[in-house]
């Protein structure tokens, strides 16, 4: 598989790593967006929340449990932002299901 995502959960690509257990992965994006900006990855490869079937609610609750836990370790306790883009329209630009956290500023509405 092209997956950049899987090949970061397979550890064949470096990240720089905040959580790992055997479901996900946490890293920081490369590409911040805010001071702090992470991103969290089922090691499962799901191409988009909108691909995720009924079998995967629990690994979804997984993954927001995952980012609201780091969100404390990374000191974000004034609020942070947890966005899924979905599709081209949602601006998904990797086609693998992932949740970015982002937070150490104030959040604008709208977001875009």
């Amino acid at each position: 598989m092209d997956c950049i995502f899987c090949k970061i959960a397979a550890g064949e690509i470096p990240a720089k790593k905040i959580f790992e257990d055997e479901r996900a992965i946490a890293f920081h994006d490369l590409h911040a967006q805010a001071p702090t900006h992470f991103l969290v990855v089922p090691k499962q490869h799901i191409e988009s929340l909108a691909s995720a079937a009924p079998a995967d609610e629990a690994l979804l609750g997984h993954l927001t449990a995952i980012a609201a836990r780091i969100a404390v370790q990374q000191n974000l306790s004034g609020g942070y932002r947890v966005v899924i883009n979905t599709g081209d329209d949602g601006g998904q630009t990797v086609p693998h299901l992932h949740l970015h956290v982002l937070g150490g500023r104030h959040m604008k509405w709208p977001p875009g």
